[in-house]
């Protein structure tokens, strides 16, 4: 990340603890996993432009508050086209007896492999990685963002995603966790769904599902 151009914030939502971020660059700014508390997080944004919404996954601890952001800024909601479904009953109870602050709203863009969403002078590419949700994906930074990726659930310190719930799968997120591994620079600061960020260097050296 150029720190003289670009900032990183970042907000605790739910009771799960999500970590919603706001990626700032050039006054624009890219909110990412906004699971709750929409309305809040758009108050500590207004001296910027918000040009998107994206979500790494579908479960309404990640997408509970996008529909109130999106409302207060006119913002774009993106979310890969698996998990659009599974967003859009983020306010209802889910398998696991728990709801969120409303159902995200209807996706003005599907994302997919390879694609790119811009904010300022930054770039993020659309990485798919799914296993703990079908359409799970991390939004992997370059050019001013060079060193940043947003990792949603796939990946925690030591550890990954869950994969028990609907749509979960464990032989998949093995593969997606292999391919992270051998895609993202080892300096890339991981910046994960819940708890602190972390780099790929350190798991590659600690986390023992990248071995």
């Amino acid at each position: 990340m150029d720190k003289k151009r670009d900032e990183l914030r970042q907000f605790v939502v739910t009771p799960l603890q999500t970590n919603c971020y706001a990626y700032v660059s050039d006054g624009e700014c890219l909110v990412v996993d906004p699971g709750g508390s929409g309305a809040a997080v758009a108050e500590h944004l207004g001296d910027v432009r918000v040009v998107c919404v994206a979500a790494t996954h579908g479960h309404g601890d990640h997408v509970g508050g996008a529909a109130a952001l999106v409302r207060a800024t006119g913002a774009p909601f993106a979310i890969h086209a698996a998990d659009e479904e599974l967003s859009r009953h983020a306010g209802e109870m889910s398998e696991v007896g728990r709801s969120y602050d409303e159902n995200a709203p209807a996706a003005d863009r599907l994302l997919a492999e390879g694609d790119v969403i811009t904010v300022g002078t930054a770039r993020f590419s659309v990485m798919e990685t799914p296993g703990h949700t079908p359409g799970g994906i991390v939004l992997l930074g370059s050019d001013s963002a060079e060193g940043v990726a947003f990792v949603g659930d796939t990946l925690f310190p030591g550890s990954h995603g869950r994969t028990d719930l609907k749509g979960g799968d464990e032989a998949t997120i093995m593969a997606s966790l292999a391919r992270m591994a051998a895609e993202i620079a080892p300096e890339t600061t991981l910046l994960c769904g819940h708890g602190p960020a972390t780099t790929m260097a350190r798991e590659l050296a600690m986390n023992p599902f990248l071995r």
